[in-house]
């Protein structure tokens, strides 16, 4: 019974450490997904170590093999290896209800902000720059060593960059498995730190085939009941899921659907839609909290909470449904031999991503480069919280020459 008690009372300190630190994650993480996997590579990996460079490369790339908000799904993933399905929960929790009730907030809110034309939102795009150009240059150091490596990361950065688009990603890490398979199987690497959480029990496989079959089951099986049973809030919650199991390439990309989901049936105006774009923008944690405003626009409290929940639902169910299967494989030979390949492809995109979107809508002038660069340093250097960094260049952004 004692060592019952004992069991319980660590998961929930375990519990409560993911929730806190997720949420200092969800209030800081400006910039959008490439810049929150360098917040929770700078937080997850350097600071509180809950696992190795490797093992967090690994999940990046897993996860962007996943439909569904990229970065959510490697919080929800870390969360679970720390604390079990719960775990997965309050990371969740933690990194998105900040920008999710912030954004309910300005739905509710008259609508004559323009968050894109605010000074400090500059200085916050600056404080991503540094915090990108450190996450690639820590990857970089244990993931693209040697010259087959960062070939595979310079030629990952050329083909995204020459090619924009999600399908891009998903072929480049395909390739990359196939150059890791041909070159890295003899190669003598370390076994990679082990995913499974400490506290608490492990997703078990079954528990795994159940989630990914109702993941399957619910994107199948909501459409016909929404043309059967005709109940408005069904068809909200199917929007939103589908919205959210169909996407590969980040929060930018589900807009599209979105609108087309909510735009043309009357929901919501284009105008609302927009706005709520602009202020999307500005808040800190995933994009996909844009459904938040969307659904509190259509439906006060009640809608939002359904939008919110629908659309991040299939990402909680994939992550779940195959870190099980995931461990075993990743231990492999020729799964490890992939991997060597596609975490050298990460580090490419992760350059890509830090050329364009986030230089390139972030320095503008030579003080814009300047400063990012201080704030790197202050970063990297003098090891300045990421919330220190965030509130440094929102003040300085204020201060920058227009």
């Amino acid at each position: 019974m004692n060592k019952r008690n004992a069991d319980r009372q660590g998961q929930g300190r375990a519990l409560l450490e993911v929730l806190l630190v997720s949420l200092q994650l969800g209030l800081t993480s400006f910039g959008g997904p490439v810049a929150h996997l360098g917040y929770f590579h700078e937080v997850y990996v350097r600071k509180k170590q809950w696992l190795d460079e490797r093992s967090y490369a690994d999940l990046v790339a897993l996860c962007q093999f996943l439909p569904g908000p990229a970065s959510s799904q490697v919080g929800i993933g870390i969360g679970t290896l720390r604390a079990g399905w719960l775990g997965g929960v309050a990371a969740w929790a933690g990194f998105t209800l900040p920008s999710a009730l912030a954004l309910i907030l300005f739905a509710f809110a008259v609508q004559s902000f323009a968050p894109a034309d605010a000074a400090w939102l500059h200085g916050l795009k600056l404080a991503a720059v540094a915090v990108v150009a450190q996450a690639i240059a820590g990857m970089s150091r244990s993931l693209a060593q040697g010259r087959a490596r960062m070939t595979i990361a310079a030629a990952a950065a050329a083909i995204v960059l020459l090619w924009p688009s999600p399908a891009a990603q998903v072929a480049v890490l395909a390739a990359a498995a196939l150059a890791g398979l041909a070159l890295f199987r003899r190669a003598d690497e370390p076994e990679p730190g082990a995913l499974r959480p400490p506290s608490g029990p492990p997703v078990s496989r079954r528990a795994g085939a159940l989630c990914l079959a109702l993941f399957a089951g619910l994107l199948l099986a909501l459409p016909v009941l929404r043309g059967a049973i005709g109940s408005p809030a069904l068809a909200v919650f199917d929007s939103f899921y589908r919205s959210g199991s169909l996407v590969f390439g980040g929060g930018h990309v589900v807009l599209p659907l979105l609108e087309r989901e909510t735009v043309p049936s009357g929901w919501v105006s284009e105008e609302v839609f927009l706005a709520g774009y602009g202020a999307a923008q500005a808040v800190p944690g995933p994009l996909f909290t844009f459904a938040s405003y969307l659904g509190a626009a259509l439906g006060g409290l009640p809608g939002a909470v359904l939008a919110t929940a629908a659309i991040f639902l299939p990402a909680y169910l994939l992550v779940l449904g195959v870190l099980p299967f995931w461990e075993a494989l990743r231990r492999r030979r020729a799964v490890h031999a992939a991997l060597a390949g596609m975490n050298a492809a990460v580090v490419g995109l992760l350059l890509a991503a830090f050329y364009d979107p986030i230089w390139t809508r972030a320095v503008g002038s030579p003080a814009d480069a300047a400063f990012a660069g201080i704030l790197f340093v202050l970063l990297a250097y003098w090891k300045l919280p990421p919330w220190l960094l965030v509130a440094i260049g929102a003040a300085g952004g204020m201060l920058l020459p227009v």
